[in-house]
């Protein structure tokens, strides 16, 4: 068979053959596998492309090309053909996010066509648990409700911008930002404890499959910090999490927060691996 050496825009048929690729990572292929379960490989409903690196029957490696630029299994021929498609395409992304090692390579590709990024986040630990918190949970955490958007909204918006450095409100005047938290809020995957109309603590479920779900957009109000919300907060998300959407639950986080760190770590979560993110 001859040696594929440039990638190529996946499609429906490809599906299952993507699938099984990704669940032979189903912790750090979270994002993706469950964008892909949800919608297919149709650009239109993805809302990017799947780039693939082999011929079919023999992927070995894709990428996902939307709002995140996202490598997956990608060894460094299939890193290379990938920057050589995000060249021509140009850049698109508002991130490139992924396994550290894939990521760095492809970054350091893309730079001198793409120019300085905003922010690089060199190492983020891959945490995991795939039982409960030996933690009591908060028993005050629980799903927010769809009329509590205007509670909880200020609350995501002040999580965003204090990880990313911008404001989610930018650009469209947050109508997207709106828009993913008011839908993660209909489906049950928003969790908070909320108290006198304000946000203690909050943590969405963002990515779900049958083997893995990735918890996201962690906050403790600032004013209440250090006194625990955070531990009892994600041992109540955990408990929810298995009961309710997979076996494993993941997240990750910078390598420079300390006390994000700690705080899960304490809830029982262990590192697997580590992400690096290119921030624009």
């Amino acid at each position: 068979m001859l040696r594929t050496t440039a990638s190529r825009v996946l499609d429906d048929n490809d599906r299952d053959e993507v699938l099984a690729l990704l669940d032979t990572d189903p912790v750090g292929n979270v994002f993706v596998a469950s964008r892909v379960r949800s919608v297919g490989l149709n650009p239109a409903r993805l809302g990017g492309q799947m780039w693939g690196f082999g011929p079919r029957g023999g992927l070995t490696s894709v990428c996902y090309a939307g709002a995140n630029l996202v490598p997956v299994n990608a060894g460094t021929d299939a890193v290379y053909a990938f920057a050589d498609r995000a060249r021509k395409q140009g850049r698109r992304c508002s991130s490139i996010v992924g396994p550290a090692d894939a990521v760095e390579v492809l970054w350091e590709r893309l730079e001198p066509h793409w120019g300085a990024a905003r922010a690089i986040r060199w190492a983020q630990p891959v945490m995991v648990i795939a039982e409960p918190s030996p933690v009591p949970p908060d028993p005050l955490v629980r799903r927010v409700r769809p009329d509590e958007f205007d509670i909880l909204l200020p609350a995501c918006v002040a999580m965003f911008t204090e990880e990313v450095g911008v404001s989610p409100e930018a650009g469209d005047g947050g109508a997207l930002y709106r828009s993913r938290v008011a839908e993660l809020i209909r489906i049950g995957r928003s969790y908070a404890r909320i108290e006198g109309g304000k946000v203690v603590f909050k943590a969405e479920i963002g990515a779900v499959t049958p083997h893995a779900c990735q918890i996201q957009g962690v906050w403790v109000h600032p004013d209440l910090r250090g006194r625990g919300h955070a531990v009892a907060g994600m041992a109540a998300v955990i408990k929810h999490a298995l009961d309710y959407f997979a076996p494993v639950v993941s997240l990750y986080v910078n390598d420079y927060n300390a006390p994000a760190r700690a705080a899960y770590r304490r809830a029982g979560f262990v590192e697997v691996g580590t992400f690096m993110s290119v921030l624009f």
